[in-house]
């Protein structure tokens, strides 16, 4: 059984669209009867971030979907990860596909970044996966090593990858409803973390959680919850229904 706390994280995205869906929102999670043995992270958009932070539970950390390399200057649209410590909010998700995809991160860049946020006193949830047309050629493990090999570069102590969280979000699953089998999902996982044993050390690998996004639901996250490898889901659409609840809790015995 591993000694590696269970971790959720709930990504809303650019939703809700309106303070009512927020405070609904807040009130299921509120109200939810969450495994008190899971770590539970809410990310919603930096502009609720403060107010969700303020009305939700103690016991559920609040992330910030993204931040910038610096801690503050000429820099319009960006959000600062010394900000984002002074505001109370302890977690930044890097690296997530469609920050990659939609606004051309490069590896290097989530790199930057994640050092800038933990130099700031930040934990990352730190995404990296890799499109259809790469698992079909047999790239995934090369894709996903060469992603966590440019964070690897400035980020080597114990310490600081204590404050990261390693989300394996295979592109083709997100928001697609095409999920890895829990099969594709430990393999995947599991080669990722001889990765870090081997680029860094094994005790870093042995205590570094690694969590699976995409497409995950209240369906299919008690049988991914199995594998020895998965420590726990980012979790996209399905954060922001009731499921979201006994996902959190797929890990309860």
């Amino acid at each position: 059984m591993s000694s590696r706390q269970f971790f959720v994280g709930a990504n809303w995205k650019l939703n809700p669209c309106s303070r009512d869906e927020k405070k609904k929102l807040i009130d299921m999670l509120n109200n939810a009867n969450f495994d008190k043995n899971t770590e539970v992270v809410v990310a919603p958009p930096t502009l609720y971030a403060i107010a969700v932070a303020d009305l939700l539970r103690k016991d559920v950390k609040v992330a910030a979907q993204n931040c910038y390399i610096k801690a503050s200057g000429a820099f319009t649209g960006e959000t600062s990860p010394t900000q984002l410590t002074e505001a109370g909010i302890p977690y930044v998700i890097l690296g997530h596909s469609e920050r990659r995809t939609l606004f051309h991160e490069t590896s290097s860049l989530v790199a930057q970044k994640t050092r800038a946020a933990i130099d700031a006193g930040l934990s990352v949830i730190l995404c990296v996966g890799e499109t259809l047309q790469e698992r079909e050629s047999g790239a995934t493990d090369n894709v996903v090593k060469e992603q966590l090999g440019e964070v690897v570069k400035l980020v080597s102590s114990e310490e600081d990858w204590s404050k990261i969280v390693v989300a394996y979000e295979p592109v083709w699953a997100i928001g697609t409803g095409k999920v890895a089998t829990s099969a594709q999902a430990q393999e995947t996982q599991k080669a990722t973390r001889a990765y870090l044993a081997s680029a860094l050390s094994p005790k870093i690998a042995e205590s570094t959680r690694i969590i699976y996004g995409g497409s995950v639901n209240d369906k299919n996250c008690r049988e991914l919850a199995t594998q020895p490898d998965v420590d726990g889901f980012l979790v996209g659409g399905a954060s922001l229904t009731p499921g979201f609840v006994n996902i959190v809790n797929a890990n309860a015995s």
